[in-house]
């Protein structure tokens, strides 16, 4: 357990400067630099994104059930899993809805994805480990619209000549819900049995 507290501590906390210390990261960065903030970044995310993998491992050796989810969640979960990949294939194309609508689709792509997985999963492991990515998801979308709100009320002094509005494009947000069914359907039907060693289907 104690592995895999210290990855949640040091993966989620390097992905929470923004949330807790925007200021201070900015500062850091100009002193710094981006590069070398973005490398001292990486090797501490990589650090706990190793921690997380070796503690929950080993945790599951030894699960400590809290309770016992119901089948339906199951289904449950693969419904939200479906959004999950949608939105997390929508965080990387351009001008599709749900990145226009939303704006951090990303975001929420975690938080649906640590919804499901906390449905689906009854042991202490899986809730702490999923739990903590959905307090941390919920917070990071809070704190990025505050970010648009503010950003938006800076530019509203901005002519409308120089103003540029995205539209979003049909066209892309097809392409976002095709590939995204397909990851889903990659992941549940092949990738997450192999890797994780367990199938969503059951």
């Amino acid at each position: 357990m104690t592995w895999l507290i210290l990855g949640l501590v040091l993966f989620l906390g390097s992905h929470s400067t923004r949330i807790f210390a925007d200021a201070w990261r900015t500062r850091t960065i100009e002193a710094w630099g981006e590069k070398p903030f973005k490398a001292i970044y990486a090797l501490v995310s990589l650090l706990g994104f190793y921690g997380l993998i070796v503690g929950y491992a080993e945790v599951r050796l030894e699960p400590v059930f809290i309770w016992q989810p119901p089948i339906a969640t199951r289904h449950i979960s693969l419904l939200l899993m479906l959004f999950a990949s949608i939105l997390l294939v929508a965080a990387n194309i351009p001008a599709n809805h749900f990145k226009v609508r939303l704006g951090h689709p990303m975001v929420l792509s975690v938080k649906v994805w640590a919804l499901a997985h906390l449905l689906s999963n009854g042991n202490l492991a899986d809730i702490i480990l999923f739990g903590a990515f959905l307090v941390w998801s919920v917070m990071n979308f809070k704190s990025a619209r505050a970010r648009d709100r503010a950003k938006a009320q800076s530019q509203a002094q901005v002519s409308d000549d120089t103003a540029q509005t995205i539209l979003p494009k049909i066209s892309a947000t097809l392409i976002a819900v095709v590939v995204g069914a397909g990851l889903w359907g990659l992941i549940t039907f092949v990738l997450h049995a192999q890797v994780v060693g367990v199938s969503p289907l059951g």
